[in-house]
């Protein structure tokens, strides 16, 4: 071999050498598709959420353990049972060179509870009706009256440079936003990617890659086969075959976690034909909902008989599901005659999984009602489902709803009260248990309140809870990451292995 040869062949592999120390400065995360928006108050669906929460800051945070801890607050303390004073953090700047103060965490707070705004997240702090910057690093958080879930709906409270915000318009924020988070927003590439670039000027924890790309890739098995190939390093919303492929290749590993995420199927009880309970019992009866659970899924999912998991504070024991009864459901169904025969939209989108969507319709129209899938983008299906026009909702969806705050009202009461935009549901009795549920600090008492909401929701089967989800990722084999219950994605608490 002559020495040009041998020079040739060096040169090769240290620029191999360097590509591949170079591809690990940046970690690749397959989403199924790209945010709706990067506007933090704006939506919370996962794929969104996964990218802005390592944009932004939250008032505070949970660990991996689940613990609520500091973050833009270093501290709080409860003045009275409806005002809570949180402590800011003094070195905290937003990427653009700003200081965060208390002043941002107040507009940050009047922004979303603002009704103008009509923030999905409205229902989960309409609670709050005033925060007053009381001293430089002092806020105090008024209730209407005493909200004992306030502390865990801050968890996913976005602070936001009130700066910028103010002076510029809703689209130009999502097109550029500025937080104060571990990773800064470079690029948008729509309907490709986001990229994220690490801070480094950070206060809390550095991130261990350089770049974060986002890649909107809709197909999962198209997900399995760019994280084998290692063009992708970790990968959403896998089934459990795929993660059964996934443990049998080199190279990749599973992660997994059990979830405060409630899948459901919606139902629009205030339009023909669910406005009649006994169509929605028939519904309910015709959903098996073990066989989804564990004959099609088979990743650890749970069945529930009501709209909690035991990750919740409020989850009821003793709460069973309705009994899968094919037969009566038919039977219920052909009594109504052509009342049952009203089309039907089923409303879904690819972030869902879509063997679930497949089999509650089948099992539907064999019980002897006429629905049609309604396959739509995200942001559509969202817009869809929180259309203020009953008439214009879809009669039926599929749904996996986490609030990220571990307590049953983030679930219930945006779900189920009838002042919620994502209610299909108008029952004064259930408003006032919600109302009351969330209104007081005595536990025993949101206790009884929310085993109530469950008794009545199953009896009036106003919307049927169908499982506990099992979060499956698909990771590089070097990823050092441990999934969490709510499903958080934070890019600076993962790391490639030694």
């Amino acid at each position: 071999m002559s020495i040009r040869t041998t020079v040739a062949i060096a040169a090769i592999a240290a620029a191999l050498s360097a590509g591949v120390a170079q591809a690990k400065d940046q970690l690749v995360v397959d989403l199924v598709n790209e945010p709706s928006t990067l506007d933090p108050h704006m939506q919370w669906n996962p794929d969104s959420y996964y990218v802005y929460r390592n944009i932004f800051d939250n008032i505070v945070t949970r660990d991996n353990d689940g613990e609520i801890v500091p973050q833009v607050a270093t501290a709080w303390e409860w003045l009275s049972d409806t005002e809570l004073e949180l402590t800011i953090r003094d070195d905290i700047t937003f990427h653009d060179g700003e200081k965060l103060t208390a002043d941002d965490v107040v507009y940050s707070v009047k922004r979303i509870t603002d009704p103008d705004l009509a923030s999905p997240q409205l229902g989960q702090f309409a609670a709050i009706i005033d925060a007053e910057k009381t001293a430089d690093n002092k806020v105090v958080l008024t209730t209407d009256g005493p909200y004992p879930v306030l502390l865990a709906q801050l968890v996913k409270l976005s602070v936001v440079p009130e700066h910028v915000v103010a002076n510029e318009s809703e689209q130009d924020f999502n097109a550029n936003p500025i937080g104060s988070g571990p990773y800064t927003f470079e690029t948008w590439d729509r309907g490709v990617s986001v990229t994220l670039d690490k801070n480094d000027d950070y206060w809390g924890d550095q991130g261990a890659f350089e770049t974060v790309n986002f890649k909107a890739v809709p197909d999962a098995s198209t997900r399995v086969a760019n994280l084998r190939a290692g063009t992708a390093d970790l990968i959403v919303s896998i089934d459990s075959d795929q993660a059964m492929q996934l443990e049998t290749a080199g190279n990749v590993k599973v992660l997994t976690a059990p979830t405060e995420r409630v899948a459901f199927m919606g139902m629009n009880t205030l339009v023909p034909p669910l406005d009649d309970p006994e169509l929605r019992r028939a519904a309910a009866m015709a959903i098996d909902r073990e066989g989804i659970a564990l004959g099609l899924l088979g990743g650890g999912e749970q069945v529930v008989g009501q709209m909690a998991t035991s990750a919740h504070f409020g989850y009821v024991d003793g709460i069973d599901p309705i009994p899968y009864d094919p037969e009566q459901a038919a039977e219920i169904i052909a009594s109504k005659g052509d009342a049952a025969k009203v089309p039907m939209t089923f409303a879904t989108s690819p972030v869902f999984d879509q063997r679930i969507v497949q089999a509650i319709q089948q099992m539907l129209n064999e019980a002897g009602f006429n629905v049609e899938i309604g396959l739509t983008d995200m942001a559509t299906y969202l817009k869809k489902a929180q259309n203020a026009d009953p008439e214009q909702r879809p009669q039926l969806n599929f749904g996996r709803w986490s609030c990220a705050c571990q307590d049953v009202d983030g679930v219930e009461f945006p779900l189920l009260h009838s002042s919620s935009n994502w209610s299909r549901v108008n029952d004064p009795e259930l408003d006032a248990l919600l109302e009351d549920a969330r209104t007081t600090v005595d536990s025993d008492q949101r206790l009884g309140d929310y085993a109530k909401v469950a008794e009545i929701v199953k009896d009036n089967t106003y919307i049927l809870p169908l499982y506990q989800a099992t979060a499956l990722y698909g990771a590089a084999g070097a990823l050092e990451w441990q999934p969490t219950a709510n499903e958080s994605m934070f890019i600076n608490r993962m790391s490639w292995s030694e």
